[in-house]
């Protein structure tokens, strides 16, 4: 009973560190983002919005950026849910919106580029 137990145990380990998000990953798919959106404590607003404090924010909310109405009115509380639906094909989820991006597909990137966006706080600061 004892080793079925270490091997279930084992295998559940495994299985996150397979899953975990990786970071740096993470911010080297925000690469993709950098001509329209900015992070950390010096970000401003580009195109797109600062991407500071997502996790937990209305869409179309954050000050000093004009968005469009699609945006505004799109109702979305951003989550790692939300997030990973709309990035996958931002014209598709909001249409109207001035995002015009392709979208990522892979689920792992979606993944490690939430990961990164949501350590930093509104202020910026991890």
């Amino acid at each position: 009973m004892k080793a079925l137990v270490l091997v279930t145990a084992a295998f559940a380990v495994s299985m996150g560190v397979a899953k975990a998000q990786d970071l740096a990953e993470g911010e080297r798919s925000f690469r993709k983002c950098l001509p329209c959106h900015a992070v950390g404590e010096d970000a401003r607003h580009k195109i797109g919005p600062v991407m500071n404090g997502l996790e937990g924010r209305k869409s179309g909310t954050i000050a000093g950026y004009n968005y469009s109405e699609a945006n505004k009115k799109a109702e979305i509380i951003w989550s790692e849910a939300s997030f990973k639906d709309y990035i996958q094909n931002p014209m598709a989820r909001v249409p109207g919106t001035k995002m015009a991006f392709a979208g990522i597909k892979n689920e792992k990137e979606i993944g490690d580029l939430w990961a990164y966006l949501k350590q930093f706080k509104a202020d910026g600061s991890k």
